[in-house]
């Protein structure tokens, strides 16, 4: 189904001519029976989406370019999603992975090793992201008989225990929920050691070195089972990989017959304008974990694997209760369809080219305050600097008070700029015009 196109100026003149009270609005009754553990960006309640498009309870409109965190990548209620769901209502709910087979997550799995990196065939399904790289982490213990993980330094795994423990994008994941899960070595990652400096190819080589010294001075190769990265940080700061380093840790892990597990759970599915982002280097992991945009929102999630790791692994080490949904699975389904159609990741990379090339050209103009514009395809970071503590917050609440939704990320005043896959490019110019009319009155730049 073909979207009217509506050229942008009409989308930013029909946003302005809304009350937005998002950035401000009270919480709605019922709040206070939410724990007040969950952070969110506003009181906004959702009533429904389309698209790009986000609609209020109280007739509000928002241009979407969160997608619920990299979740919702065919926008919302993509209608072939919407059909398949729809038909898997009226057949089967709920088939419990441990006691039965279903249609969906088989013809899923047909789907799924057609489209991941070599010699990755054998899939186990999950509900979270997080529930994923437990599950990578037990299978690469189990296959390797080693106890020990190395992650890197700015990345973001869960909220589990051992997940929490595995990620460093910011103390507020971990602080407090002490005493962590033991054996989790973290890594220094070029982009923090090396902030001021552009990434350039030998950061990949100072990466790889520190590798080395850590199985010299903190975790022998004979205790360590895997190295996990992100290939583009998420929660760490939208930082894309320097050159040549998913293949640096490829030769590591294979050197030292450790591992290596790519969680691609915000970067994968189309993200960065290829299925995977470890497609960009032409580099097969071990495992690779997926989850957020696999099933266009619906709670899914698994790894990738080879099925000589897998196949040791004794009948009900692995597993859960609503693992590999089928209803899930259906949307997943219908969602691969979508994204394997002719040109899809072509058009998704051009439209993220796009996207970029807008924002760079406020960066040119506004360089005292946009220091860089990076990611690949449409998972971008926009990184402020000479700013004050809290001005990416600041700007997510200033074009959210103007019908925008955008989210902050990372420790250095960042902003991500997630929009759906299926975004125009008159809602890209929508998107950007907003951003420099919050910018431009936020910082009282010229507009000339």
């Amino acid at each position: 189904m073909r979207r009217a196109r509506v050229a942008w100026p009409h989308l930013v003149r029909g946003l302005r001519s809304i009350s937005h009270q998002g950035a401000t609005a009270e919480a709605p009754a019922g709040a206070e029976r939410i724990g007040a553990g969950i952070g969110r960006i506003s009181n906004l309640v959702l009533d429904r989406g389309e698209g790009s498009w986000l609609y209020t309870t109280d007739g509000e409109k928002y241009l979407d370019f969160s997608t619920g965190i990299g979740v919702t990548n065919l926008g919302h209620c993509h209608p072939r999603v919407t059909e398949a769901v729809r038909e898997q209502l009226g057949k089967l709910w709920h088939a419990q992975v441990n006691i039965a087979f279903h249609g969906p997550m088989l013809e899923l799995t047909k789907k799924l090793e057609k489209v991941m990196p070599k010699g990755l065939d054998s899939f186990l399904f999950v509900t979270t992201g997080s529930e994923a790289v437990e599950a990578a982490v037990k299978l690469a213990r189990h296959a390797t008989k080693k106890p020990n993980v190395i992650v890197f330094q700015g990345g973001y795994h869960g909220r589990t225990l051992l997940t929490m423990s595995m990620t460093s994008s910011g103390t507020k994941y971990r602080a407090g929920y002490g005493p962590h899960a033991s054996g989790v070595f973290v890594a220094p990652h070029p982009f923090f050691a090396l902030h001021s400096v552009p990434s350039q190819p030998d950061h990949a080589q100072w990466a790889v070195e520190q590798l080395e010294i850590m199985l010299q001075q903190q975790t022998a190769a004979s205790e360590t089972a895997a190295v996990v990265l992100e290939p583009v940080l998420g929660e760490g700061g939208y930082v894309p990989p320097a050159p040549g380093l998913l293949q640096g840790i490829r030769d590591f892990c294979d050197r030292h017959n450790l591992l290596f597990i790519a969680d691609e759970v915000q970067s994968g599915f189309g993200r960065t304008g290829r299925m995977f982002a470890v497609d960009h280097s032409n580099v097969s992991p071990d495992i690779l974990v997926f989850a957020k945009g696999v099933a266009s929102g619906f709670p899914l999630a698994g790894i990738a694997s080879r099925r000589a790791l897998t196949a040791a692994q004794p009948p009900g080490s692995q597993g859960g209760t609503y693992a590999g949904n089928a209803i899930a699975c259906a949307a997943a389904n219908a969602t691969l369809d979508v994204m394997m159609a002719p040109n899809f990741m072509e058009t998704v990379a051009a439209r993220g080219e796009h996207l970029r090339k807008g924002l760079e050209d406020l960066r040119a103009r506004y360089p005292e305050v946009i220091q860089e514009v990076r990611g690949p395809g449409l998972m971008i970071g926009l990184e402020f600097h000479q700013v004050p503590k809290g001005f990416a917050q600041q700007m997510v609440k200033a074009c959210l008070a103007r019908g925008l939704i955008l989210l902050p990320t990372g420790i250095f005043e960042t902003l991500r700029i997630i929009p759906p896959l299926i975004v125009s490019k008159e809602e890209c110019d929508a998107g950007i015009s907003i951003f420099k009319d919050a910018l431009e009155v936020r910082n009282n730049l010229s507009t000339t």
